[in-house]
């Protein structure tokens, strides 16, 4: 099922599925921690008491790719219609019924107060804080709301060449590092796990480099020149023989 509210064009990265999940195995393939963040994530979770699940921020289902618990419904909530389809194709592979939401956060959600078991933001939060208060509502008493997201140190690697302001500032909406103190703001119960990672690149992964590089374009382009910052990691790449990248994410787990 697919519903509609409003629908605004957002970061271009994650509107071509096949590409995100390219990425993601890009990511998989030259991560120096070996286990699945998905994988801490979903043990984090008590499952025999979760039967309604909504995906903030779901994209292509990247989460539910990884999921293997049984539920009654998955919902996510996405602006780009794109991934319906395959947001859809993932979540129904575990839940009883999914339905897809094409909607710009934060912004109400139509669903009653207490509706949802579980609440999942994976690596979007950032972009939408401001849904907190809604997450409070939508989750029910004793309802767990899991959210992972990444370092402010993300390419700090790269730092010495450009200044990524603006990648950092985006970040800091909801950061591993200032994450317990907004959600201290509307819950109690915080329990989170660092996920300590690197990225690490040698001679002849300059394609994998190159690719990651350019899905995290709409995030630098305001710092510097994509194609620029692309060169210049590759060329450190070739001239070091081993480019490493900082992959050090955080996952918040909270009761309500």
């Amino acid at each position: 099922m697919i519903y509609n509210c409003i629908v605004v064009d957002v970061t271009k990265s994650y509107s071509n599925q096949a590409v995100h999940a390219e990425v993601g195995g890009v990511i998989r393939a030259h991560s120096e921690n070996p286990t699945d963040i998905r994988s801490i994530a979903k043990k984090m979770v008590e499952w025999k008491e979760i039967g309604r699940v909504i995906d903030l921020g779901c994209g292509y289902g990247w989460f539910e790719e990884a999921l293997e618990e049984s539920t009654d419904l998955i919902v996510g909530v996405d602006c780009l219609v794109e991934n319906a389809d395959p947001f859809t194709q993932n979540a129904k592979k575990t839940a009883k019924e999914a339905i897809f939401i094409t909607c710009m956060l934060p912004a109400k959600i139509g669903f009653p107060s207490g509706y949802f078991d579980l609440v999942i933001c994976a690596y979007a939060l950032y972009f939408f804080p401001g849904v907190l208060p809604e997450v409070k509502r939508i989750l029910r008493k004793g309802g767990s709301f899991v959210a992972i997201t990444h370092s402010e140190g993300m390419l700090e690697e790269g730092k010495r060449f450009f200044e990524f302001r603006n990648l950092r500032t985006v970040i800091e909406e909801f950061s591993a590092e200032n994450g317990e103190t907004m959600l201290r703001k509307y819950f109690q119960h915080i329990t989170s796990v660092d996920y300590r990672n690197s990225l690490i690149f040698h001679r002849g992964d300059e394609k994998d480099l190159g690719l990651y590089i350019d899905f995290k374009r709409e995030f630098i382009k305001k710092d510097a020149d994509p194609d620029l910052v692309r060169e210049t990691m590759l060329q450190e790449l070739f001239k070091e023989g081993e480019f490493r990248l900082n992959k050090n994410d955080k996952i918040f787990l909270v009761r309500n």
